[in-house]
């Protein structure tokens, strides 16, 4: 479907990403309510203009600061994070020398192995394709993609304070990690990461949601294009610069962005 989309559309690649879990959700990679939650988010994001505004690039910033500078860093990715975000999310983990591990909300072994495979693939891409601005050795970049270990199948620990499968992870991954990152997590399981002494990194376009609210860091911006910028900044994390991170202050200009961009466009 998306092969008819002119690449003229203003909104094409808004439609790709759409048209990227249709097919998904056709190979029984996601839930049935897949398709919802990513409408949620989209609405979110015609009020940002469709772009990463600035307090979202400095959260992204702070997001890769916290990461480099873990001792056990995780990233943890349902299956619209692994459709829209898995080759970029694989180079990071890369780069993190972290483990990725698949951990959705409607659990089932068959999801997660489709989820697994389908990131398999990506890495295969990722691991031939290096950064263009990679300043080793193209055998050096196989090694550590290769290398990221991808967690989910064998799931053996719960997070403490969830029921059923959901609560479900790896005690070599999520239980092991101080810190977390979590694209798209729902607002109780933010919780009982928290809960569990866990930094929690969440990206969510809605910034009133529990998941922004109580995380440590949150990233209002859509997940494809935190993604690439999170890359980005690893690729040259010596250049980055720590500053004193306030969520809370950071989703209301998130909000105040929204309100004046509303504003204006009425004028």
């Amino acid at each position: 479907m998306s092969n008819f989309i002119p690449n003229s559309h203003p909104r094409k690649e808004s439609l790709d990403r759409r048209y990227q879990l249709e097919r998904a959700s056709e190979k029984g990679l996601l839930a049935g309510t897949a398709m919802i939650a990513h409408g949620r988010g989209e609405a979110f994001d015609y009020l940002l203009g469709e772009q990463t505004i600035p307090i979202a690039e400095e959260a992204t910033i702070q997001a890769a600061i916290m990461l480099k500078s873990a001792t056990r860093p995780i990233i943890s990715v349902n299956g619209n994070t692994v459709i829209l975000a898995g080759e970029e999310l694989i180079a990071c983990a890369a780069l993190l020398s972290c483990p990725i591990e698949v951990n959705i909300y409607y659990r089932s072994n068959e999801r997660v192995s489709g989820l697994i495979g389908y990131l398999e693939v990506c890495r295969k891409f990722v691991s031939e394709h290096p950064p263009s601005n990679w300043q080793r050795s193209p055998e050096e970049w196989m090694n550590l993609v290769n290398d990221v270990l991808i967690l989910g199948a064998y799931a053996d620990g719960l997070i403490p304070g969830l029921e059923g499968p959901r609560a479900t992870c790896d005690v070599n991954g999520i239980l092991a990690a101080d810190v977390i990152l979590v694209p798209l997590e729902d607002g109780d399981r933010c919780q009982a990461l928290i809960n569990m002494g866990l930094k929690v990194i969440v990206v969510d376009l809605n910034p009133i949601s529990r998941s922004s609210l109580m995380s440590t860091i949150a990233i209002v911006d859509d997940v494809t294009r935190f993604s690439r910028n999170l890359k980005k900044n690893l690729l040259n994390f010596q250049r980055l610069k720590r500053k004193k991170w306030e969520n809370k202050k950071a989703l209301q200009n998130a909000l105040d962005n929204i309100n004046n961009r509303l504003q204006n466009l009425i004028e």
